[in-house]
């Protein structure tokens, strides 16, 4: 019997906990934040470059262009990405550098950056979720790339 009540209160507490933190996600999409906007991007060198085109697409979320991220450190080694914005919207993410010096970054980088691209370019935004075994290069990422994106706000 008390095997069954503590289930119980495990399953409901885990439910309430899942209802509460869809509600919050819900909230957070809809007034446009994102779980990092409120801290700036850190850099270990040098800032994001711009190379905008003249196309503005009226209503578009970002302007036509090629924008370099900042430098953000991945513990291992630096990211830096590159925005590519086609038709207002982010077409493609290009790596300007990464971790590629040990074995072992070669090896999580060849799965985590096609993975935090494609994501990059679905959410259109640099809130995707962390590459679990690549924390770090994930969280370099989406430092880079919203510093590229904001670059690109129309």
């Amino acid at each position: 019997m008390k095997k069954l009540i503590v289930a119980i209160v495990l399953v409901g507490t885990f439910a309430w906990y899942c209802l509460w933190h869809a509600q919050s996600n819900a909230a957070s999409a809809t007034s446009g934040g994102s779980p990092d906007a409120g801290t700036a991007p850190t850099t270990t060198s040098g800032g994001g470059t711009t190379v905008p085109t003249a196309t503005t697409i009226p209503g578009a979320k970002f302007r036509d262009g090629t924008y370099n991220g900042s430098v953000a450190d991945a513990q291992w080694g630096s990211i830096q990405v590159q925005a590519i914005i086609k038709q207002g919207k982010l077409a493609d993410v290009k790596y300007l550098q990464y971790p590629n010096e040990r074995s072992r970054s070669i090896y999580i980088n060849s799965y985590a950056d096609p993975q935090l691209t494609s994501e990059a370019i679905q959410a259109q935004s640099a809130s995707v979720d962390y590459i679990t075994g690549a924390t770090d290069t994930s969280y370099a990422f989406m430092q880079s790339l919203s510093d590229a994106l904001t670059q690109a706000q129309a």
